[in-house]
């Protein structure tokens, strides 16, 4: 039974390490700085403030149509912010500065003057008769999807239209079959189709397009919506990553030297325990990571001071659990009995501290925004890491180094 626990144990030791050094290790034959690794780190996004991207002020105007107001900001807030996430960038910040201004911030870009010309088009789509006149518009899509078709290898934009919209797409092309109807976006003709046959399943297709590339972008325009207002672009910077560089490199020396501290303290203070909290730290991390990946979240410097204080609510956890067990101990109760009431004991002053904390981040998550919102969701998730860390594995990490034979002599534990 002994050996069965003791085979478990390494297993998890070695299970740990593998995925360790799959987290951070970098790839066979990198060259210095050139910064690739194996999928878990690589997949980490990062924000702006370290890997650098672009900074945009947008300013609105009024046209015939409509006039810049609360209402219209509102709606080009939410119009930039679709068609930014469209792009696949992760967690723009977009702001609005008095009444008639956006500053948008975007990590990532790899090409900010298209992602700013694809931000302010306008978008406006309509569907026009021979006559000039306009049957239908953007307003009357579902959804718009880039593709290539398989045969061809063309590739097209792809419409669905919404049930009115596809009422209305029906009566027009079964009234002007023979006759050509013009797709138009910001007044500039697409395409002019000629109606072969009425197309009652509210689909239509946009084709002429270079790449797939060129699709996407008008389909993430089309999705988005048009915009209410005309806009400009006041100011466009780029924002380089060689601050988030530095800061990036300070806060891992800074956090490396802070966790070698705590990770020497517990083993110091605490012998085997503070050995096993040490390893559960371990673990915590790396769920942590493997969170951050899986949800994609974006990190930033708030998001890293974020990480290390709920490392430090992890430890704090560990510390309290400890305490008690060295108290349960010096009653004179065997190690299996101690260890199960000192966490019994512990969880209480744990619980309610990590629920303060817990509320804490919600409140900045809901009233916060850009990245006081980061460190709200990375806390967050810490937090959660960090209860299951120091409440579930370490009390069972406990329990199975005292079923290999350790718990032997008490002096191991701290009592």
């Amino acid at each position: 039974m002994k050996w069965n626990k003791i085979l478990i144990l390494i297993g998890i030791v070695i299970v740990v390490a593998v995925v360790g050094f799959a987290a951070v290790a970098p790839e066979a034959g990198q060259i210095s700085g050139a910064g690739k690794y194996l999928p878990v780190v690589k997949n980490v996004i990062l924000g702006l403030d370290l890997q650098g991207g672009v900074h945009v002020v947008l300013q609105a105007h009024d046209t015939p149509q409509a006039k810049v107001n609360q209402e219209t900001m509102n709606q080009l807030k939410a119009v930039i912010m679709r068609r930014v996430n469209g792009l696949g960038v992760a967690e723009p910040t977009i702001q609005q500065q008095g009444a008639n201004r956006l500053i948008v911030d975007i990590a990532g870009i790899s090409n900010p003057s298209e992602a700013v010309r694809t931000m302010i088009k306008t978008a406006f789509l309509e569907f026009k008769t021979q006559d000039g006149k306009t049957v239908l518009t953007g307003a009357d899509l579902k959804d718009a999807q880039e593709a290539q078709e398989p045969n061809s290898n063309q590739v097209v934009v792809n419409l669905t239209f919404n049930s009115d919209g596809a009422r209305k797409f029906a009566q027009v092309t079964a009234a002007n079959v023979g006759k050509p109807i013009g797709i138009y976006l910001d007044g500039k003709l697409l395409q002019n189709p000629t109606v072969q046959e009425p197309i009652p399943n509210g689909r239509a297709q946009i084709t002429g397009y270079q790449s797939l590339q060129e699709a996407h972008n008008i389909a993430v325009l089309l999705r988005s919506g048009a915009l209410p207002v005309k806009v400009t672009v006041e100011e466009m910077r780029a924002v380089g990553p060689s601050l988030g560089a530095d800061s990036m490199a300070a806060s891992k020396h800074a956090g490396l030297v802070g966790v070698i501290a705590i990770l020497i303290f517990m083993l110091m203070y605490y012998r085997l325990p503070g050995l096993v909290a040490d390893f559960a730290l371990v673990i915590y991390s790396l769920v942590v990571l493997l969170i951050y990946v899986g949800l994609h979240v974006t990190m930033t410097l708030p998001g890293i001071a974020a990480f290390l204080l709920s490392m430090g609510i992890a430890v704090d956890a560990n510390v309290i659990i400890f305490e008690r067990l060295k108290e349960e101990l010096a009653t004179g109760k065997t190690l299996r009995s101690a260890i199960d009431t000192g966490f019994k004991r512990a969880f209480v002053a744990i619980f309610d501290s990590n629920a303060t904390t817990m509320i804490s981040a919600i409140v900045l998550y809901f009233f916060g925004t850009g990245p006081i919102r980061g460190f709200a969701v990375t806390l967050g998730i810490g937090i959660i890491a960090s209860m299951f860390t120091a409440i579930t594995m370490t009390r069972w990490l406990l329990h199975l180094v005292a079923a290999c034979g350790l718990g032997k002599n008490l002096k191991l534990y701290g009592a």
